[in-house]
C-alpha cells in the first residue's frame, strides 16, 4: 500500500504569506516613526538576491530624506499624490540605470564582452527598464519583509522628475515609493483578484 501524505503546497508559513501578500495592500496614510538606514539596508540586502536577466540588477534606489530634497520632488508629483507624499516618513524614487554594462565585468564575469552586447542604446535602455521593474516587484515585498508599509506610484511626472533628479539622463525614475509604519485608515478595502482558472491556462 502506498502511504500517502498531506504536502502544504507553499514553503512558507501562513502567517508569512499574509504579511507579504494576502493581508498586505497599498498604504495611503503613515505614522511619524522613522524609516532607518538598517531596515533600509536589510531590504536591499534580501532583495538583490530575486533574479535579472544577465544578472543586470539595474535598479537604483534614490531616498528622498530631506526637506530640501523633498521640496524638488513634490512639484513632480501628481495632485491627487502629493498630501501623501509630503506627509509619508521617507520617500524613494526607483529608478533604472541605463549604464548598468558599467558593472557587468563584477555581476556577470562569464560574460566575454557585456558592453558590446548593449551597444545599441534603445535596446539597453529597454533591458534596464525591464529588469529594475522586476527588482521593484522584489523591492516592494521586502519592504513588506520589514514589517513596513510601501505606498508605490506611478502618478508623477517622470521627465520632470528625471530632470531633477537624474539630469545627466543615465537614470531613468519608474516608480516612486512612499514608505513607513501604516497610519490610521492606511488602506482601502481590498480589490477583487482573478482566480486561478481565469488567469492561469495550461497548454
Amino acid at each position: 500500500m502506498t502511504a500517502v501524505f498531506d504536502v502544504e503546497p507553499l514553503a512558507l508559513s501562513n502567517d508569512a504569506a499574509d504579511l507579504l501578500f494576502r493581508e498586505a495592500r497599498t498604504a495611503n496614510s503613515f505614522t511619524d516613526e522613522q524609516v532607518t538606514e538598517e531596515q533600509l539596508a536589510a531590504i536591499y540586502d534580501l532583495t538583490k538576491w530575486g533574479p535579472t536577466a544577465l544578472n543586470s540588477t539595474p535598479l537604483r534606489v534614490v531616498l528622498i530624506r530631506t526637506d530640501e530634497a523633498r521640496a524638488r520632488l513634490l512639484p513632480h508629483i501628481a495632485e491627487f499624490n502629493r498630501a501623501k507624499t509630503a506627509a509619508a516618513p521617507l520617500v524613494a524614487i526607483l529608478a533604472a540605470d541605463t549604464e548598468f554594462t558599467e558593472h557587468l565585468s563584477t555581476l556577470a564575469p562569464h560574460l566575454a564582452d557585456p558592453k558590446a552586447m548593449f551597444a545599441d542604446d534603445s535596446s539597453r535602455e529597454q533591458t534596464a527598464r525591464f529588469n529594475a521593474t522586476l527588482q521593484i516587484g522584489y523591492f516592494l515585498i521586502g519592504i513588506r519583509a520589514a514589517g513596513l508599509a510601501a505606498g508605490p506610484m506611478g502618478g508623477f511626472d517622470a521627465a520632470g522628475l528625471d530632470a531633477e533628479f537624474f539630469a545627466d539622463g543615465r537614470l531613468r525614475s519608474l516608480v516612486v515609493v512612499n514608505i513607513g509604519h501604516a497610519g490610521l485608515d492606511a488602506f482601502r478595502p481590498r480589490g477583487a483578484r482573478l482566480p486561478f482558472d481565469q488567469a492561469v491556462t495550461t497548454v
